[in-house]
């Protein structure tokens, strides 16, 4: 079997179900269930004999310990992590422990169970490490995408707590030999995406006929990365890259963050047209921008399509597309997570921050 921490989340849960659709192989999924992890998610499996699901924290060393002794997992694939900007800036300390000091943990208690594995099972174990392209800092409009050799520039709280947790994975593979793999993604979007994020957020509001939030000019551009595709990408990383290597995983997709909400506005004109007919981009607000906003991220995918054959399949429009369809079929699943603790944050995040288009 495979252990999964942060399965409950938008891109574990992805995992989890695409895992189990297409392989036999169990799936352990260690989850603490904060805000943005849903057991819902993964419904689907809730009662598949190949699925097990433990409430717990990468931290909780001991509890890592004992589930790696009973269940004896062939490799790990690490997705748990605090990962939005907006809340790292208003609450940085939660990123710090999680996202650092977990993962650190979880290193160590997964480093003891693979040094105690005979040789056979200790060539083939892996540690895959899901992080992100935020790590490498800010582009120039026309500088080159990131590659994996590009240098750390974190520029958020939650980007440098990603980082960190880099380097002690790469750490524990040039000290202590763990056969780890780290994988860099560009922006994700699709199903099950809690409602903080860009894509939506944007959807959710636009349904309410609530304004529709932009930071600054909007041109603020990002490479977008379909859910499915990257877990196809980490499928691959983990059966066949190299230990000790990371691999960065993009969407080819560059968008500016105005154009992506044009887009899902047209696919709502399109799919749940406005009571009148009003083009749902007149909700479109441009609030003051966030600290140290990234202007741009793009993603060299080079090296996963030339070592592992690799490359997205989903292209942006058909994504977006499926995406606002999925919201429109699962409101039931919106209203189970956007409680009244999210409706306080989006107030506190967005209200008094319009600024003129």
């Amino acid at each position: 079997m495979i252990l999964v921490t942060g399965g409950c989340g938008f891109i574990g849960s992805a995992f989890v179900l695409g895992w189990l659709q297409d392989r036999d192989e169990p799936v352990l999924n260690l989850d603490l269930l904060t805000y943005a992890g849903h057991p819902g998610n993964l419904q689907a499996v809730s009662g598949d004999p190949r699925y097990l699901f433990v409430r717990g924290d990468i931290g909780d060393q001991q509890l890592v310990e004992r589930l790696l002794a009973e269940h004896r997992p062939r490799a790990i694939v690490n997705f748990a992590a605090e990962s939005h900007v907006d809340r790292s800036i208003s609450g940085p300390l939660a990123f710090a422990q999680t996202n650092v000091v977990g993962t650190l943990k979880l290193l160590e208690a997964v480093n003891a169970y693979w040094r105690a594995l005979p040789a056979p099972a200790q060539a083939d174990f892996r540690f895959l490490h899901v992080s992100t392209d935020e790590v490498f800092g800010s582009l120039a409009a026309d500088a080159p995408a990131f590659s994996e050799s590009h240098r750390y520039e974190p520029n958020s709280p939650y980007s440098a707590s990603k980082a960190a947790s880099d380097h002690f994975v790469r750490a524990w593979h040039h000290t202590f030999g763990l056969p780890t793999l780290t994988t860099n993604c560009s922006n994700n979007y699709g199903p099950r995406q809690f409602p903080e994020k860009l894509i939506p957020l944007i959807i959710h509001n636009a349904l309410r006929g609530k304004p529709l939030p932009v930071y600054g000019d909007g041109r603020q551009v990002r490479d977008w990365l379909h859910v499915d595709d990257h877990c196809l990408a980490l499928r691959a990383v983990l059966a066949t890259g190299r230990p000790g290597e990371s691999y960065n995983i993009g969407g080819r997709s560059e968008r500016a963050n105005l154009d992506v909400v044009h887009a899902i506005c047209g696919a709502l004109d399109r799919l749940r047209p406005r009571p009148g007919g009003a083009p749902h981009a007149e909700l479109v607000t441009h609030v003051k921008d966030r600290p140290g906003h990234d202007r741009r991220y793009a993603i060299d995918d080079g090296k996963i399509a030339g070592e592992l054959g690799w490359q997205p399949r989903v292209g942006f429009e058909e994504g977006i597309r499926g995406t606002v369809q999925w919201y429109l079929d699962n409101q039931a699943w919106v209203e189970s997570v956007t409680s009244g603790s999210y409706r306080d944050w989006v107030s506190q995040q967005y209200t008094g921050l319009a600024t003129a288009a």
